[in-house]
């Protein structure tokens, strides 16, 4: 048994639930939602305290962050999107790609300010490194010393409609971050827990902030979606629906 055994019992359990949700409301976003799991169970289970906050600007893969919130106490609407409701702990409204990061950079720059405890960490996908926003987040991240700020990049290599590589490369991204002067740390499987919680653990550098690149699977845990980009957006219907619960262990 692995050290970290209950968190890949979490991460199947909520990859089961969250399918199953798709199948009832009809969503769609299996591809980009798989891939996380376990970075973003990671963080909640092992990580984040009462002083931090999370925020999820992928927002396409809202659908695991609500079920996980609706299990622990709290009842977030299940949307596509997130809407800012923070007696739910959805701490600010996104889902147009490249809006997360800033307000998440806001959020740490006022902490800073006010010497308020607690880090804000905020998941971004590959494809929102294209985003103008970001570089201009990251450089007012380093110039402002947000040490208290962790972005998570699940980098899982496809976008909306194909390879990251075919519609803009984001060749050698950990020394872009680098070159903006962030901490960075490389997490190769992204959905291996030991390596992920090691790097949230002891990755940072102070009055620097800091970037973990996880090396994801888009589609992670259903063979027959993965690293597919048909599966960024398509809904779960026909064969397809027996296909991944046979995968998921639901038949």
């Amino acid at each position: 048994m692995t050290k970290y055994k209950y968190l890949q019992d979490k991460a199947l359990k909520l990859r089961q639930d969250t399918y199953n949700a798709f199948i009832e409301t009809g969503e769609a976003h299996v591809g980009g939602s798989f891939s996380m799991i376990e970075a973003f169970l990671a963080l909640h289970e092992e990580i984040i305290t009462k002083d931090d906050k999370f925020i999820l600007s992928k927002a396409h893969a809202s659908y695991p962050y609500q079920i996980y919130l609706r299990s622990h106490g709290f009842n977030p609407k299940i949307t596509t999107h997130l809407e800012l409701d923070r007696k739910n702990s959805i701490h600010c409204t996104t889902g147009s790609l490249g809006h997360g990061f800033p307000m998440a950079v806001g959020m740490a720059l006022s902490r800073k300010k006010t010497n308020k405890l607690g880090n804000i960490y905020v998941m971004v996908g590959d494809g929102e490194c294209q985003e103008g926003t970001t570089w201009e987040s990251s450089l007012i991240a380093a110039r402002f010393k947000l040490d208290n700020l962790v972005l998570l990049i699940d980098y899982n290599k496809i976008q909306a409609l194909d390879s990251v590589q075919n519609i803009l490369p984001l060749d050698n991204l950990p020394a872009k971050f680098k070159a903006f002067n962030w901490s960075v740390r490389e997490v190769l499987d992204g959905h291996n827990f030991e390596q992920i919680i090691s790097s949230l653990k002891n990755g940072g550098v102070e009055q620097k902030p800091f970037a973990i690149i996880l090396h994801t699977i888009k589609g992670k845990g259903i063979k027959a979606f993965e690293n597919s980009a048909d599966w960024h957006a398509r809904k779960v219907k026909g064969d397809d629906v027996d296909i991944g619960k046979r995968a998921l262990g639901l038949i």
